[in-house]
């Protein structure tokens, strides 16, 4: 399978080997989703996706080594629609994280919590027009910078610059994502969120503090075109997963 999706705005040319259909477009994942997944019934898998249930399917990205992408079932643009905030909405950043262990598994090494992340593109800096949640590895050089930012990280926003662009950071719990709701939190913050929202990225990465407990912090970028900034937190990934390599 060729590559659905990437960092800056391209149309791109999906080849899915094996498949009655190749796809091409902005609604590539949507296709594949629907007309290949077919998602009904509780977890299960269906070529080309790996599961696939009445919330999400899970997709593996030919680019990268173990990227992983999480795809809603039901049509939601990205980081715009209104939907992914209602309090009823599913807990996608929940479930990705959930993916995470495929990431390891297809590398055929345990990587702990602070090598691993989830990023989503804002609607300038994404070519698919359904939402999908990247799974996969951190860059080691943003994994040590959030380690180093970990004493003046807390609940509330600090600028923390990350790829040459203006992130900000903020601690969002311990133990796991469920709950969080990341895209809700982002919200809060705005004064409008519907011509707003679709203007930013999330990054979620983990720290493993001393005493074993992992933190989640949750990472924001606006859309910048002064500064040719599309707001694609996928750039913080590194999908050749060179993390894994270390001792």
């Amino acid at each position: 399978m060729l590559r659905l999706c990437c960092i800056r705005v391209m149309v791109p040319v999906l080849l899915l080997a094996g498949m009655r259909h190749a796809w091409a477009g902005p609604d590539a994942l949507w296709h594949i989703v629907h007309e290949q997944c077919r998602p009904h019934g509780p977890d299960h898998s269906v070529s080309p996706c790996v599961t696939v249930n009445h919330r999400y399917a899970v997709l593996k990205d030919r680019v990268g080594a173990s990227q992983y992408l999480l795809i809603p079932t039901r049509r939601l643009t990205g980081m715009e629609d209104p939907l992914i905030t209602r309090a009823d909405a599913p807990d996608y950043f929940a479930y990705a994280w959930r993916q995470a262990d495929r990431v390891s598994q297809h590398l055929g090494r345990t990587l702990p919590p602070d090598d691993l992340s989830l990023a989503i593109n804002s609607a300038y800096g994404r070519s698919q027009n359904q939402l999908h949640i990247h799974v996969d590895c951190i860059r080691p050089d943003v994994k040590v910078a959030l380690h180093w930012a970990r004493p003046r990280l807390g609940p509330a926003w600090t600028p923390l610059p990350l790829a040459g662009h203006a992130y900000r950071a903020r601690l969002v719990g311990t133990g796991n994502l469920a709950g969080i709701r990341p895209f809700r939190l982002l919200m809060r913050d705005m004064a409008d969120p519907v011509h707003e929202m679709g203007r930013h990225t999330l990054v979620v990465s983990a720290i493993t503090r001393p005493d074993g407990q992992v933190e989640f912090v949750l990472l924001d970028d606006r859309t910048d075109p002064t500064r040719a900034d599309p707001a694609s937190g996928e750039e913080l990934q590194d999908h050749t997963c060179g993390i894994a390599r270390f001792p």
